[in-house]
């Protein structure tokens, strides 16, 4: 095998900055199965809703086969332009409370998947990653009117015991993603793999809910808060349609209802627990809850989207009078944040798990 230190490029200003120690990793890769595009998704909403610095670029022309999976480019009357070759990259990131995390992304590499998980696991051990996260989706006989589904995997029975919902035993296809699993646990690494259930009926189109679950589950596993909002509300669309289209069709209707049924009968025999409820059973209690919310009021990005939600109230504010309490701190009102139970985040407005 070639050295697989001669795979991939480092940053030096980011790399060696002397901060990336110690980061949680999250991995998402195109290419393999990708029903619904949950991980295409997932990164196009994490690189527009966070901060974020390259740490690492691989090397596309070694890892890729051009001619079975051809890049992009665009004729424009006379010329070529806008060239977009594949790429596989590593970024650090801060999630909605600006904790920073590294997320590993872009293309499944075709070629040299031992020189690049190699390269990957020397990556992890040389900035100590405390936690690899990965997700990818496959299509599965399951109703798009029931909660998303997930099968969990990895060595960490904390972050895997009692959250799939389905739990095969099975030969599957593999994907690189697997492969640096099993390399990571080997190499003494804590990893656990996320794969989401996208109603088989939906995998060749964006489906919006499977993304978001995908967040979430990476986000709970991580103790990342990641964005959601935009996804949620792009969901809600694509589900108004999908229902429209299914109430016209008796036929389609017919099918999604023996998938409800059997989905139904399946789930009334299992038992899953949530990664947001604490390992005695009991949901965070209000200090706990308070203090997320004093961290996320104290951020840049509670500021930055308090402006843009009510611009009006910093008018107001530059042309107020100062008041004779101006030398006390006000203290903030009760009302003006919010928690969801469930951890997620994909917009401007950022609701994490925890």
């Amino acid at each position: 095998m070639l050295d697989p230190l001669t795979l991939f490029n480092l940053n030096p200003e980011v790399a060696e900055s002397g901060d990336l120690s110690g980061l949680k990793l999250l991995v998402g890769f195109t290419g393999f199965a990708e029903a619904g595009h949950v991980v295409s998704q997932i990164r196009d909403e994490l690189f527009d809703a966070l901060d974020h610095d390259l740490v690492a670029t691989f090397d596309s022309d070694q890892l890729i086969d051009y001619r079975n999976r051809r890049p992009q480019i665009s004729f424009i009357e006379d010329h070529l332009s806008d060239y977009e070759p594949p790429r596989l990259e590593l970024h650090r990131m801060y999630d909605g409370l600006g904790e920073p995390f590294l997320f590993l992304t872009g293309f499944e590499p075709d070629l040299q998947w031992e020189r690049f998980t190699a390269a990957v696991v020397h990556l992890v051990k040389a900035f100590d990653v405390a936690l690899v996260c990965w997700v990818h989706s496959i299509p599965m006989p399951v109703p798009h009117t029931r909660p998303i589904g997930v099968t969990t995997h990895g060595n960490r029975p904390d972050l895997v015991e009692g959250i799939s919902s389905w739990t095969p035993i099975a030969q599957v296809q593999a994907a690189v993603g697997h492969v640096l699993e099993l390399r990571l646990v080997e190499a003494g690494v804590d990893v656990v793999g996320h794969v989401v259930h996208v109603p088989h009926y939906l995998a060749e189109a964006e489906f919006p809910p499977a993304a978001v679950a995908g967040l979430e589950y990476l986000g709970a596993a991580a103790s990342l808060v990641l964005p959601t909002d935009r996804l949620r509300e792009a969901g809600r669309d694509v589900e108004r349609q999908i229902t429209e289209q299914v109430e016209a069709s008796a036929e389609v209707k017919g099918v999604v209802a023996t998938l409800e049924k059997r989905y139904d009968q399946y789930t009334e025999s299992t038992v899953r627990r949530s990664l947001l409820v604490k390992g005695n059973d009991e949901l965070a209690d209000a200090e706990e809850i308070g203090a997320a919310v004093e961290a996320y009021l104290a951020s840049p990005q509670a500021e930055e989207e308090s402006e843009a939600l009510w611009p009006e109230n910093q008018h107001d504010a530059e042309n107020s009078e100062p008041s004779d309490n101006a030398d006390q701190e006000n203290e903030p009102d009760a009302t003006e944040g919010t928690v969801e139970g469930h951890g997620s985040d994909d917009g401007n407005g950022r609701t994490g798990t925890a």
